[in-house]
């Protein structure tokens, strides 16, 4: 279908993603890659904000692409390529610069919340919702997935491109955010929302072995009727009905019952598991997927681009 509506997202590379990430977000732009035309980017310009390391920055791109292709993203359908691939996004990123004011930047969350950790932030990681901008704006983006608590950024977005139209003409559609509800909700395996900065989360890709020892890590409280915690985590990979009889026919019986989640989670992850490794001996045809993306995303944006160049007096006719 030609009249599908655009959808942007980029993937920051830098680090292994958790199942937290997967039921959080990544499950969903696969669920969403048939309703929309889709744009995910790898944001490896984002990631040098925090990642300034030759070997590492490249590692964690062709990981993040693996795990994408893993999970059953479709480069048939959906345009994969890498932010540094098409550098009209930091041309245009430039001009709204020249839009947007320091005060203005400075009620960013991720700017806020350094400063207040007493951290000094670089210029990228200030700059940082305006790349994003330009990275949405760019691609005539419809939605943005996103969790709730990074509204702010479509927010950003919204307000450089109406500022961008009001000066030199309609150029930019309004994007809307897509929130994915479930983004907070995945609990770790100490009851806290799962995350790498807790140390509470089982690997996306994990082995067997790994899987048991953080199941079998799981923090269980006697006093309820269930260990909530290992019931959370379970709902995501096996029905709530069905549950609910297990939980109640092995009630007290937690080691027992974090084994079931051990085997649910390794039946679950084994197959996307195998996939990734399979894809992995391929390194060409894998990085071909980003060439051929690249190529794409590069000439659908350089009319745009062009246009834009006009508008603001870089293009002398």
């Amino acid at each position: 279908m030609t009249d599908k509506k655009i959808l942007v997202s980029g993937v920051k590379p830098t680090g292994r993603p958790h199942i937290g990430n997967y039921f959080g977000a990544m499950k969903q732009f696969v669920e969403l890659q048939d309703d929309y035309k889709c744009y995910i980017f790898i944001a490896d310009l984002h990631a040098l904000t925090t990642v300034q390391n030759q070997k590492e920055l490249e590692k964690n791109t062709l990981d993040v692409l693996l795990d994408y292709l893993a999970i059953g993203l479709d480069p048939k359908d959906v345009v994969i390529y890498k932010q540094s691939d098409v550098p009209q996004v930091t041309e245009l990123a430039w001009i709204f610069n020249c839009l947007t004011t320091v005060p203005y930047l400075e009620r960013a969350h991720a700017y806020k919340d350094a400063k207040a950790s007493g951290k000094e932030a670089n210029v990228g990681l200030f700059d940082y919702p305006v790349l994003m901008a330009a990275d949405i704006l760019i691609q005539d983006a419809d939605v943005v997935p996103v969790g709730q608590d990074q509204k702010q950024h479509i927010e950003i977005t919204r307000d450089i491109a109406e500022k961008f139209n009001r000066i030199f003409g309609e150029t930019f559609k309004l994007p809307e955010p897509l929130i994915l509800e479930s983004v907070a909700t995945v609990q770790g395996i100490d009851g806290k929302k799962m995350s790498k900065s807790y140390g509470n989360t089982i690997e996306l890709f994990a082995t067997d072995e790994d899987i048991e020892k953080a199941v079998m890590g799981i923090v269980t409280d006697s006093s309820g009727e269930k260990p909530e915690n290992v019931y959370a985590i379970h709902a995501l990979v096996r029905d709530k009905g069905e549950l609910d009889n297990l939980y109640t026919e092995k009630k007290g019986q937690y080691k027992e019952l974090k084994e079931i989640l051990a085997s649910d989670l390794k039946k679950f992850i084994t197959p996307m598991r195998e996939k990734r490794e399979l894809l992995k001996k391929d390194k060409k045809a894998v990085l071909d997927v980003l060439k051929t993306g690249g190529n794409v995303a590069h000439k659908c944006i350089e009319k745009k681009m062009d246009s834009i160049r006009k508008k603001v007096g870089l293009k002398i006719s």
